[in-house]
């Protein structure tokens, strides 16, 4: 039986939360030590179902994988005797797909289920092939895999003709343990980008250029072990923020660089909110009127497009009509429905959302179909009159580590039940 989320909204939230570790690092940087030859601890894993679920893959692959404490994980990597991950593991989360460079690169073959997860959209695979093959890869889409197979990889110039964060992830570390220097353009340039290459070079890798748009990689012989820090979640810094914003609250978010929400927190300015920013911290406080913005979704440094669903849902409550304009997936707006059941007005026509506001937000049945929507639908439930049911729990599970806990420190009243059990 399903999980349930409960909120009773119309409470204003108060307090100071740790960022957890960032999803969106932890998981390549998981995937990444596939590629070390000693083994390997990470700090601040967030505890989240897409962790367990690549930890399984990684057993599946041979891998000894270890929770030493709540987030101190240990990924032992020397045992490894298969390099093909099981499809119904693989189709879960597209992550999973982002140990096809690091088995490729340190095995010379990978088989590899095409990504899965949230239905945000065309997610495709052709700039990782792309990648491989100038590499010296050979790269087939067979049944439902990807599979790559290279004699040896050579280091090569490539520049990918679309800025992807995935393919900027793979293809990097393919190019660690390939032959000569490979220089890569038009890269990702996100902070999880950015720590996934400082994961790599602290294990012997020689990657330089992290958080602009040119890679150059010396490749190794090697790589070796270590321990590592992963970095705060700006996802989730958000979510959060945004969840005292919309209730008129105050909420301080600690262990995060502000650096990594820059453009987030001038439009929360813009909208009228008063924010504070610390060396590693920020603190945000609700202020009425909310004032409408027009924001567009882009690639780091721009507006990010896991924070357009849950900012669509504090604009709800501005004065005015807000545009959003999501530039990076194309079917991101499933979740709008779901926002009007509260009472939202929300309209969308080719890839932008009209937001008018504000609206008197009340509490009816509403069901996640992705992981931010889901934070999108929290939010609006911590606003509206009544007690709101939220479903599609397991996406929420998927990138918020322990939602009720973190947002009931804050005095959310919000718990989790099975589904139709408090009806019983």
């Amino acid at each position: 039986m399903a999980d349930v989320l409960l909120i009773q909204g119309g409470n204003p939230l108060y307090g100071q939360l740790k960022a957890s570790g960032a999803k969106n690092a932890a998981l390549p940087i998981m995937a990444a030590s596939l590629l070390a030859s000693e083994p390997v601890i990470l700090n601040r894993i967030p505890n989240i179902s897409d962790v367990r679920v690549l930890a399984q893959i990684l057993q599946s692959l041979g891998c000894k994988v270890e929770f030493l404490a709540p987030e101190r994980l240990l990924i032992d990597s020397r045992q490894v005797n298969r390099t093909s991950a099981p499809y119904e593991l693989g189709k879960m989360m597209n992550a999973s797909f982002d140990i096809i460079g690091a088995l490729l690169s340190r095995f010379r073959e990978a088989e590899v289920p095409l990504p899965g997860g949230c239905k945000l959209g065309n997610r495709s695979v052709d700039l990782h092939i792309e990648g491989f093959k100038a590499l010296g890869a050979e790269v087939a889409v067979e049944h439902g895999f990807v599979k790559a197979k290279a004699k040896k990889l050579s280091g090569k110039y490539f520049g990918f003709s679309k800025c992807s964060v995935g393919a900027t992830k793979t293809v990097m570390m393919a190019a660690c343990l390939a032959q000569g220097k490979t220089v890569l353009e038009n890269v990702a340039q996100e902070p999880e980008v950015s720590d996934l290459i400082n994961f790599l070079n602290s294990l012997g890798a020689s990657i330089k250029g992290a958080g602009t748009s040119r890679l150059v990689i010396q490749g190794q012989k090697e790589l070796g072990g270590g321990e590592y820090d992963i970095i705060g979640d700006r996802i989730e810094t958000g979510t959060y923020l945004l969840a005292g914003a919309i209730t008129e609250g105050e909420v301080e978010i600690t262990g995060i660089d502000p650096q990594f929400l820059e453009i987030f927190l001038q439009q929360l300015q813009l909208a009228n909110q008063e924010v504070e920013i610390g060396e590693n911290s920020i603190k945000v406080k609700g202020r009425r009127p909310i004032a409408p913005l027009q924001i567009s979704t882009a690639p780091f440094p721009g507006f990010a497009t896991d924070l357009h669903p849950p900012m669509a849902a504090f604009l709800t409550q501005a004065r005015g009509t807000s545009v959003i304009e999501e530039n990076i997936f194309n079917s991101r707006f499933m979740y709008i429905q779901e926002l009007n059941r509260l009472g939202s007005e929300i309209s969308s026509r080719d890839r932008s959302l009209m937001i008018k506001g504000p609206s008197k937000l009340s509490c009816a049945p509403v069901e996640a179909p992705d992981i931010r929507a889901g934070g999108a639908l929290v939010l609006a439930a911590l606003r509206a009159e009544g007690e709101t049911e939220v479903s599609g729990v397991e996406y929420l599970d998927r990138g918020y580590q322990h939602i009720e806990e973190k947002l009931g420190a804050l005095g959310a009243k919000i718990r989790r039940q099975k589904k139709d059990a408090h009806r019983n």
